[in-house]
C-alpha cells in the first residue's frame, strides 16, 4: 500500500470525526426550533401569542437588524393568514381591545353592519381582528372566526384610552408592526379601526395604480394631492418591497415627533415617503367615505363606510354609531324612489361635536 493512500485513509477518519460534533449540534438546534414552532397556542379559532419576553416590546421601530426579531414576534401569523385571505391575497385587518370587545360596544356594531349592509356579510369571512388583551381575544372568539392576540404588556390597553394617552398610543403603534408583518409575508392588507360601520363594498373605489389608498379627515377634492388630510383609520396597502419599506420608514419616524400617533407622523412624512422612496399615495372622497370629520347628512347613494372619528369617549361613539345604523336601516327600507330623492339623512353627531368643543386636558408627554 503506498504512503499517499495511508494518508488519504487518515484524512477521512479526521473528517469524519470533526463532522459529527456538527452534525449533533445541527440536530440538537433543530430539536429547539421544533419545541420554538410547537409553543404557538392554536386555540379553536383564534391564535395566541404567548411569548412575554418579546410582548412588552412590540411597538419599538424594526430597523433591518430586527427584521429576523419581528419574524418571531408573530408566531402563528403565517398560518391564519391563508385561511383569512380572499383569492387575490387580500385581509382585512381591525384590532379590538376589551373595552372596545364588549357585549353591545363597537366590535358588535363592526360587525352587524356587514351584515346589515348590501352584499357585503361574506367579506366578514376575509377579516381578522387582532385582540390587543386577553379579555378582548375571548370575547372575539366568541363572536368570529378568525382572531388573533397580539397582547401589549407596556401599557394597560384594556381600558377605553383617551386620544394621546400611553395606552392609546402602544395600541396604534403595535398594530403597525402587525401590519408591517403581513406585508413582509405577501399579503395586502385593508386596515379599518373598528368604529368604521361598513355599508357597501370598498374595494371598488381603491386606486389599483397606487401603493396606498387612504381615507382622510378632508378631502381636498383631488384623489393624489397630498394636502388631503390623511386618517389611517381605514387604508388599503399592496405587499411589494416599497411598501414594507415605507411602513419600516414610518415605524422609524416615531422617535421624531413624540408624542404623536401612526395617522400624525404618517400625514408628517408623507411627501418624504413620495419622494424618498416614490410611494404613490392616493386618497378616498369623504362624499364616498364618510367621517365625523367633515361630516355631511345626506346619505349618499353610493356612500361605502361611515367612521366615528373626529370623536372623543366610547360611550359617545357607541350611540352616535347606533344612531348610524339606525339611519342606515330606515334608508335601505325605502323604496327605490325614495332613495332617489336623496332625502334620507344622518343624524347629526351632537355628542361628538359637544365632547371636542370641551377639549380635555392633553395626556403629558410620554418619558422612557
Amino acid at each position: 500500500m503506498s504512503k499517499r493512500s495511508g494518508l488519504g485513509r487518515h484524512s477521512g477518519s479526521f473528517l469524519l470525526g470533526a463532522l459529527l460534533p456538527t452534525a449533533l449540534l445541527f440536530f440538537l438546534a433543530s430539536d429547539r426550533v421544533g419545541e420554538r414552532l410547537t409553543s404557538i397556542s392554536s386555540i379553536g379559532n383564534g391564535y395566541l401569542l404567548n411569548c412575554p419576553a418579546r410582548q412588552a416590546n412590540l411597538s419599538a421601530p424594526a430597523g433591518d437588524d430586527e427584521e429576523e426579531q419581528d419574524v418571531d414576534r408573530f408566531p402563528g401569523l403565517a398560518e391564519l393568514l391563508p385561511r383569512v385571505a380572499t383569492a387575490d391575497r387580500t385581509v382585512i385587518v381591525t384590532s379590538v381591545n376589551e373595552a372596545w370587545a364588549a357585549p353591545g360596544s363597537l366590535l358588535d356594531l363592526f360587525r352587524a353592519s356587514f351584515r346589515n349592509g348590501e352584499g357585503i356579510e361574506h367579506l366578514l369571512n376575509h377579516t381578522l381582528i387582532v385582540a390587543v388583551d386577553a379579555g378582548g381575544f375571548d370575547r372575539c372568539r366568541a363572536v368570529h372566526p378568525h382572531c388573533y392576540l397580539l397582547e401589549v404588556r407596556s401599557a394597560n390597553v384594556s381600558a377605553a384610552n383617551r386620544f394621546l394617552s400611553k395606552g392609546y398610543l402602544e395600541l396604534v403603534w403595535t398594530k403597525l408592526s402587525l401590519q408591517q408583518r403581513v406585508l413582509e409575508l405577501g399579503y395586502n392588507y385593508l386596515f379599518t379601526d373598528v368604529d368604521v360601520m361598513w355599508l357597501r363594498d370598498p374595494f371598488r373605489h381603491i386606486n389599483q395604480y397606487a401603493d396606498v389608498t387612504m381615507s382622510c379627515d378632508r378631502f381636498s377634492g383631488e384623489p393624489e394631492s397630498l394636502k388631503n388630510s390623511p386618517n389611517t383609520g381605514f387604508h388599503y396597502v399592496k405587499s411589494t418591497e416599497r411598501t414594507v419599506a415605507m411602513v419600516r420608514y414610518w415605524r422609524a419616524a416615531r422617535p421624531r415627533f413624540p408624542p404623536h400617533h401612526d395617522q400624525k407622523i404618517f400625514d408628517n412624512i408623507k411627501r418624504e415617503l413620495a419622494g424618498k422612496l416614490g410611494v404613490r399615495i392616493a386618497f378616498l372622497d369623504t362624499a364616498l367615505f364618510g367621517t365625523f370629520c367633515e361630516f355631511r347628512d345626506g346619505i349618499d347613494g353610493g356612500v361605502c363606510t361611515m367612521h366615528a372619528n373626529c370623536c372623543i369617549g366610547l360611550d359617545n361613539k357607541v350611540r352616535e354609531l347606533r344612531g348610524v345604523v339606525a339611519a342606515w336601516k330606515n334608508y335601505t327600507a325605502l323604496p327605490p324612489a325614495e332613495k332617489e330623492a336623496g332625502k334620507a339623512s344622518w343624524p347629526y353627531p351632537t355628542r361628538c361635536r359637544a365632547a371636542r368643543r370641551a377639549k380635555p386636558a392633553r395626556p403629558a408627554p410620554i418619558k422612557n
